[in-house]
């Protein structure tokens, strides 16, 4: 290809000579030379959660719409940017820059082949006019001026696009690569619950950094949309003022469970659980249970498994009565009755249980989940094996790439 437009390279899958797929492209690196073509000097590629490594422009052999290969050995050592560097999707997507006078918004760019080693960015897309009424113009680089200034509200919605298929751990990776002030206009650009998702996967020191350069309303609404023991880990790592203030804010139905929650030490099962497990009464179908777990916002370990309780259902329950595993569940008929295949040989946890004590009883039993009671046997909550792991590993897991 000739011509490649570089937002349609992020997440491109990346093969080498064998056929074997390597990685994916998230972001094309550049060096700006003033008014001639910025020269591209390679691409970061994700060759493994969390791990990102630079691939020079050299080493790649062709771009096709579906792959790109390269040939050679990769560097694994981590990319990092330089000072002189740029990153194309990331940096320059939605700038506001300057075509013949007017202000224009960049909505992709174009690299081509200068030499036969050599690739530049020659075409810029912009938008000119609003974005309803707008008419779009691809451009040569020299025709644009701007793109050297530092700009207090870039925007993000194009950069947003090029991403749009990518996991919120994916995503979650792109922000936490990007300098803080386009991180901070990146997270303000997505709604509230697909920034939910992503701050869930962030580490401690970002979450922080971008709630804190919310408004404090939208701060709320996306606490609100976390789960309840994300939000609580989130508010312990702020000043408790900082904290109680985000809570008032926050809709009383919604708080309630994350104040719950903040009153048990952090490595308990009562600090790690979530309030929001499948809950159902004993008298809910087989086909209601399965109905209820196949909805796609549950996680793999939540959905495992159906905690039974009488009324109320809403966390703390009225009596615990035991669970129904997804196995289970789907041997029975759709109309039998919770109430009579509910597994009650494994007790259930006391929210006071330390960490240590958690991870023993998950493997212990095998479980992937295991119910909280609280002194009166109702449930409080369940504590998965992957909220055990976020607690077992060390701090820093989620910037670590070996």
């Amino acid at each position: 290809m000739d011509r490649i437009f570089v937002a349609r390279l992020a997440g491109l899958a990346v093969f080498d000579p064998a056929g074997d797929q390597i990685g994916r492209i998230r972001d094309v690196v550049v060096a700006m030379r003033g008014p001639l073509p910025p020269r591209v000097h390679g691409f970061v590629v994700e060759i493994q959660p969390r791990r990102r490594v630079f691939l020079p422009i050299t080493r790649i052999t062709s771009v096709e719409p579906r792959a790109a290969v390269f040939t050679g050995k990769i560097n694994m050592r981590r990319f990092e940017q330089r000072e002189s560097e740029t990153l194309a999707i990331g940096e320059m997507l939605d700038l506001k820059v300057r075509h013949q006078g007017e202000e224009v918004t960049v909505l992709d760019l174009a690299m081509e082949r200068a030499r036969p080693t050599e690739w530049v960015l020659s075409k810029v897309a912009v938008r000119r006019g609003t974005k309803r009424r707008g008419e779009t113009l691809i451009v040569d680089w020299d025709e644009v001026t701007g793109f050297g200034v530092v700009q207090k509200d870039q925007g993000a919605a194009n950069l947003l696009a090029a991403f749009d298929a990518m996991r919120s751990a994916d995503l979650a990776n792109v922000l936490h690569d990007l300098p803080r002030k386009r991180m901070a206009e990146v997270a303000a650009a997505l709604d509230d619950a697909r920034l939910a998702d992503v701050l869930e996967e962030l580490p401690e020191r970002d979450q922080v950094t971008v709630l804190s350069q919310l408004h404090a309303e939208r701060a709320a609404d996306v606490l609100e949309a976390m789960s309840p023991d994300d939000a609580a880990d989130l508010l312990q790592e702020l000043p408790s003022d900082e904290a109680e203030a985000l809570l008032r804010l926050m809709i009383p139905e919604e708080a309630e469970p994350v104040r719950r929650l903040l009153t048990y030490d952090e490595d308990t099962a009562g600090g790690m659980m979530t309030t929001e497990p499948v809950i159902l009464p004993p008298n809910a179908t087989v086909a209601e249970a399965l109905a209820h777990i196949r909805q796609r916002e549950q996680t793999p370990a939540v959905a495992a498994q159906v905690y039974v309780a009488r009324p109320p259902t809403e966390t703390p329950t009225g009596r615990f009565l035991g669970v129904a595993h997804f196995q289970r569940l789907l041997r029975e008929p759709p109309s039998t009755l919770l109430g009579g295949v509910i597994d009650n040989t494994v007790d259930p946890i006391r929210p006071d249980l330390p960490l240590p004590g958690v991870a023993s009883f998950l493997a212990t039993y095998n479980l992937v989940a295991t119910p909280v009671v609280d002194e009166h046997g109702r449930l409080l909550g369940a504590v998965t094996v992957d909220d055990v792991l976020d607690h077992m590993l060390p701090d820093d897991w989620r910037e670590r790439n070996d």
